[in-house]
C-alpha cells in the first residue's frame, strides 16, 4: 500500500491511497481496524477527499451518473436506507512521533455527515462528530506509532434524514434538517446526488506544532479615503490578530511577531496551563501600499506575512484593500465600494464545482478565471450548496473575483413558501435544521477559515430566506461582528436591505430567454441577485454526455426528449425561428450561440447603460452547472465555454460601444477613468459593402454612461431587406459587431450568406506553464465577405476531441472585410497527439490548422 509520510514542522495533506468499505460488510470494530498492517483485502480504493459514490463510480461499481440516463440506475439512499452508503475509509500513513514538546494534530477539514475517527487502536473523538461545515481537530501525539507506521480508519455516516427526492426543490425538503448542503436531493437544475454526498469531501491534514499552537489568523487592512488603481498610494494600515493556545500543563512565555515588508512586529505572551489568548499586535502602516481590486478595476497583488512563536510558523496571505457596501439613496440599493471607489457589480452565481465535491485547485483555477474572462467582478455562492473551500477563495484573490458568500439555508427548503411536495410545513421548515447550536458552531469555523481573502466582499444570511431568528441573531449580533467586523451581512439574499422592491413579486428573476428589448427599456429590481437567461452548449459539447440517439432538436412539451428533459432544458421558445429551420442538431446549437450571445451581451449593455440610476449591480444566474445541466451556464461541466460568455466579455470591456435596439441610439459605457475618444459607426451590408453611420469624438466620463446619437434614420432603410451587421469602434477600446434582422424581424440575410474563408497565422509563445501551450493566432478575413460567427478551438491531432480548458482572449469573432482579428490561445497538453487549431464560422467551412 502505498502511504503518506508526514516530515516534521509541517502541514501536510494525507493524499496517499485511501481504501473504502461498506461498514455492513465490515465485522470489526474501529479499534481493531485502526491497528497497523491488519489486512485489507477486498477493500476498494477510495476517492479522499471525495465521497462514496465518486469511489463507486471510479472503480467502475456505478456508471457515470451525468451521462444521459445513467443516475435513474444507481440507488439512492432513501430508498436503500443510510446503511447502503456508510463506509469505512481507512489509510496508512508513515509519521514519526512527536519529540520534545512537539504535539502532533490530525484534521479534518470537511466530513459529510457524521464520523467516528480512529488512529491505531484508539478513538480520537468522545463522540460522533457531526455536521458538513464544522472542522474537527485532534491531538493525536499521544497515539502515534513508535516505529512511525500508523493507521487512521473513519467511519462516515450520511445526513440524517436524507431526504425524499420526490422532484421538489431539495426534494421533499428534509435534508434542510441537517447542516449540509441541499441540493443533492434535487432542484430545478439537477438531478439528485444519490449518496448525498457522503464521505470524506475535504482535505485530511497532518499538523506539528511547538507547544504553543498559533491559530486563527485575523489579517484587517484599513484604506482610508478614494483612491485610484494607479499612481502614488497613501499608505493603508494593517492589523492582525491570532489566537495562541499552550497545549501543555506548565505555564509558558514568549513573543508573538509577524513580519511584514521588511519590518517585524512583536506581542509579547504568557500563557498559563492550558490557556489561550486572542492576541492582538501592533498596526502596521504600510507606505505605498500596493492596493487589490476587483476584477476590471485595477491589479490583485498579493502580500503574503508570517506569524511566528517560537521555532513555529503561519504564513497568511491577504490583499490591501477595504470593502464597503453603503446605501445608495436614488436606486434604493446597495452599493459596493472598493478602497473608496464604486463598483458596479456584475456577477454569477456560483452553486459549486462539481455536484459530486470531486474538488480541486486546478479546476477552481479554470472556473474562476473563465469568470474572469467573462469580465465579471463577483460570485455569489449560492445557499442551496457550501461553504466554498479556500482553494477556491485562492483564486478569486488571483482573479480579482469579489465573493458573496451565502449560509447554507434556502426559501425552497427552509419555508419560505407553501409547497406541496416538502413533508412539513412552512412553520416546521422555518426552524430547520435540527440542530441550531451545530449550525452557528459551523458559521463560526467556517468565518474563521476564509475571512482573511480580500475576495470575500459580504456575507448573505441565506437563499430567499432568513436564518432561524435565533441564528440570525447569532450571526448578526454576534459571530460576524467579533470574527470579521469588516464585511456587510445580507439578512437573505434578497433583502430590501440589498435591493429595495417595489416591483412585487420575490425580488429577484426574471429567468429565461427574453427580447433584447427587455434588457434596455424594462426597470428591474435595483440590485438583482438572479436573473439569467439560456446557456446550451454546442453539439461537442452535448456528444459528452448525451447518447447519439438523444441528440435531437427539442421539442416543446410531451414531444421534449426523455434526456434533454432529465437534464433540465430550458427553452429557447419561438426566438430560434428568426434564423429560419434548423435542418439538425448541428444547426439548432449554432444558431443557439447566437443567441447567447446576444443575449448575455444585451444583459450586460442594458444594465450598465442604467448603472448608477436605475441599478447598483446585476448577478446572473447562472454562469456555471455543476454537472452535465442543460440550463444558464457560460460554460460546460466539462470547461468547454459556449457564446454566452464571449456575449458577457464583449459586454463587460470597461469603455465599450454599445447599441441599443429600443432607441436605435449610440451609447458609451465607462467603467473606467475619464477619456476622450473617437466612436465610429459602420454598417454592413449582407454583401460586405460597408455604409458609414456615425463618427464623432466623445468625452467619457468616469464611471457612467452616455447616450449619445440616433442611427435609426441611417440604419433602417439598409436593414430592410436582408438585415445588416453594425459595427461599432472606439479605437484602442472596443469593437462591437451586431447583426440586426431585416424590417420583418428574421435574419433572413444570415440565411443566404455567401461563403467566406479566413486565413490564419500561428505565432507560438514560449513563456507557458508546463503541460500547457500558448499562441497568439491571427486570423484574416482576405474576401468581399463578412467572415461571421467564427468560433476557436484547440483540438487533438489524433482524437478530433477539444483540449479542455482551453482559455480564448476572445472567441465568437467575426471579421468585416480586409479585417484582422488576434486571439491568444493557453491549452493543456494533448493526451494522444498534437494540438490543432481548429475554425469553423456560420459561414466559414471547419478547417485544421497545425503549428500550436
Amino acid at each position: 500500500m502505498v502511504v503518506s509520510v508526514v516530515t516534521a514542522r509541517a502541514q501536510v495533506e494525507l493524499n496517499g491511497r485511501w481504501v473504502c468499505r461498506r461498514a455492513s460488510e465490515v465485522s470489526i470494530d474501529g479499534k481493531v481496524l485502526s491497528q497497523p498492517r491488519g489486512p485489507l483485502d477486498g477493500w476498494m480504493p477510495a476517492v479522499v477527499p471525495g465521497t462514496v459514490l465518486t469511489s463507486l463510480v471510479k472503480e467502475g461499481l456505478a456508471p457515470d451518473p451525468f451521462y444521459g440516463m445513467n443516475n435513474e440506475h444507481i440507488p439512492d439512499i432513501y430508498t436503500t436506507g443510510n446503511a447502503y452508503y456508510t463506509y469505512w475509509f481507512v489509510h496508512d500513513f508513515t509519521a514519526a512521533r512527536a519529540t520534545g514538546q512537539e504535539h502532533v494534530w490530525l484534521q479534518f477539514r470537511g466530513v459529510n455527515y457524521g464520523f467516528d475517527a480512529y488512529l491505531n487502536g484508539h478513538r480520537l473523538n468522545d463522540s460522533t462528530h457531526y455536521g458538513m461545515f464544522l472542522r474537527a481537530e485532534y491531538d493525536i501525539t499521544p497515539w502515534l506509532a513508535a516505529d512511525g507506521h500508523n493507521r487512521l480508519a473513519v467511519i462516515v455516516y450520511p445526513p440524517d434524514p436524507p431526504g425524499n427526492p420526490n422532484g421538489g426543490q431539495g426534494g421533499d425538503g428534509m435534508i434542510a434538517r441537517n447542516v449540509a448542503h441541499q441540493y443533492v436531493a434535487g432542484w430545478d437544475w439537477i438531478q439528485p446526488i444519490r449518496d448525498r454526498n457522503t464521505g470524506i469531501w475535504d482535505k485530511v491534514l497532518l499538523r506539528r506544532t511547538g507547544p504553543v499552537k498559533v491559530d486563527h489568523p485575523h489579517v484587517v487592512t484599513l484604506v482610508p479615503g478614494v483612491r485610484k488603481a494607479e499612481g502614488p498610494q497613501a499608505p493603508a494600515v494593517v492589523c492582525v490578530t491570532a489566537e495562541v493556545s499552550n497545549e501543555t500543563g506548565k505555564a509558558q512565555t514568549g513573543t508573538l511577531s509577524y513580519r511584514l515588508a521588511g519590518r517585524t512586529l512583536t506581542a509579547k505572551v504568557a500563557l498559563g496551563p492550558h490557556e489561550s489568548k486572542l492576541v492582538t499586535l501592533p498596526a502596521d502602516t504600510v507606505r505605498q501600499p500596493r492596493l487589490w481590486w476587483p476584477n476590471g478595476y485595477g491589479a490583485q497583488p498579493l502580500y503574503t506575512l508570517t506569524l511566528r512563536y517560537g521555532g513555529d510558523t503561519l504564513p497568511v496571505q491577504f490583499g490591501i484593500r477595504q470593502m464597503d457596501a453603503v446605501w445608495n439613496a436614488h436606486s434604493r440599493s446597495r452599493e459596493i465600494r472598493v478602497n473608496g471607489r464604486r463598483i458596479f457589480i456584475r456577477g454569477g452565481n456560483w452553486i459549486v464545482s462539481d455536484a459530486m465535491l470531486r474538488l480541486s485547485r486546478e479546476r477552481y483555477d479554470a472556473e474562476v478565471r473563465l469568470h474572469r474572462d467573462m469580465r465579471l467582478n463577483l460570485i455569489r455562492v449560492w445557499g442551496g450548496a457550501l461553504t466554498e473551500r479556500p482553494e477556491f477563495y485562492d483564486a478569486c484573490d488571483r482573479y480579482g473575483l469579489l465573493v458573496m458568500q451565502d449560509f447554507w439555508n434556502s426559501g425552497d427548503c427552509n419555508g419560505r413558501w407553501p409547497d406541496p411536495k416538502k413533508l412539513e410545513d412552512q412553520a416546521t421548515r422555518r426552524r430547520y435544521p435540527d440542530d441550531h447550536g451545530l449550525f452557528i458552531a459551523s458559521a463560526a469555523d467556517q468565518i474563521r477559515m476564509i475571512r482573511n481573502h480580500p475576495s470575500l466582499a459580504f456575507w448573505c444570511g441565506g437563499n430567499e430566506i432568513t436564518p432561524p431568528d435565533d441564528i440570525l441573531h447569532a450571526l448578526q449580533d454576534s459571530l460576524l461582528p467579533m470574527l470579521d467586523g469588516t464585511r456587510w451581512f445580507a439578512t437573505y439574499s434578497n433583502t430590501d436591505s440589498m435591493s429595495y422592491n417595489s416591483l412585487g413579486g420575490n425580488g429577484d428573476g426574471p429567468y429565461g430567454i427574453q427580447p433584447l428589448s427587455t434588457f434596455w427599456e424594462h426597470r428591474t429590481f435595483p440590485f438583482n441577485s438572479e436573473v439569467g437567461s439560456v446557456g446550451l452548449g454546442d453539439e461537442a459539447s452535448l456528444s459528452r454526455f448525451m447518447p447519439v440517439e438523444n441528440r435531437v432538436i427539442p421539442r416543446g412539451g410531451k414531444e421534449l426528449d426523455s434526456v434533454w428533459a432529465y437534464h433540465k432544458y430550458i427553452p429557447y421558445d419561438h426566438f430560434p425561428d428568426a434564423y429560419g429551420d434548423a435542418r439538425d442538431i448541428g444547426e439548432f446549437t449554432r444558431i443557439a450561440q447566437l443567441l447567447n450571445y446576444d443575449q448575455y451581451r444585451g444583459l450586460a449593455e442594458g444594465f450598465r447603460a442604467h448603472a448608477w440610476d436605475w441599478y447598483t449591480g446585476v448577478i446572473i444566474w447562472k454562469t456555471q452547472n455543476p454537472w452535465t445541466a442543460l440550463r444558464g451556464q457560460m460554460y460546460d461541466y466539462y470547461l468547454d465555454p459556449n457564446a454566452c460568455l464571449y456575449g458577457l466579455h464583449e459586454g463587460g470591456e470597461v469603455l465599450h460601444a454599445a447599441f441599443d435596439p429600443v432607441k436605435e441610439r449610440l451609447w458609451v459605457l465607462n467603467d473606467g477613468p475619464a477619456a476622450t475618444v473617437r466612436l465610429r459607426a459602420t454598417a454592413y451590408d449582407m454583401q460586405g459593402g460597408a455604409h458609414p453611420v456615425a463618427a464623432r469624438v466623445v468625452q467619457a466620463e468616469a464611471d457612467t454612461s452616455a447616450e449619445l446619437a440616433d442611427v435609426k434614420t441611417a440604419i433602417d432603410s439598409l436593414r430592410a431587406g436582408k438585415g445588416l451587421f453594425l459595427l461599432l469602434e472606439i479605437p484602442g477600446h472596443s469593437r462591437n459587431l451586431y447583426w440586426l434582422p431585416d424590417s420583418s424581424g428574421r435574419y433572413t440575410g444570415l440565411r443566404e450568406l455567401a461563403p467566406a474563408r479566413v486565413t490564419v497565422h500561428i505565432k507560438r509563445l514560449g513563456n507557458t506553464r508546463p503541460g500547457k501551450g500558448e499562441a497568439e493566432v491571427t486570423l484574416l478575413n482576405p474576401g468581399p465577405i463578412p467572415a461571421f460567427f467564427n468560433r476557436l478551438s484547440v483540438t487533438d491531432s489524433r482524437t478530433g476531441l477539444r483540449l479542455l480548458p482551453t482559455f480564448y482572449s476572445d472567441n465568437y469573432g467575426s471579421l468585416m472585410p480586409g479585417e484582422t482579428w488576434k486571439v491568444r490561445i493557453e491549452w493543456p497538453s494533448p493526451v494522444e497527439g498534437e494540438p490543432v487549431l481548429t475554425v469553423e464560422g456560420w459561414n466559414v467551412k471547419k478547417a485544421n490548422f497545425r503549428g500550436l
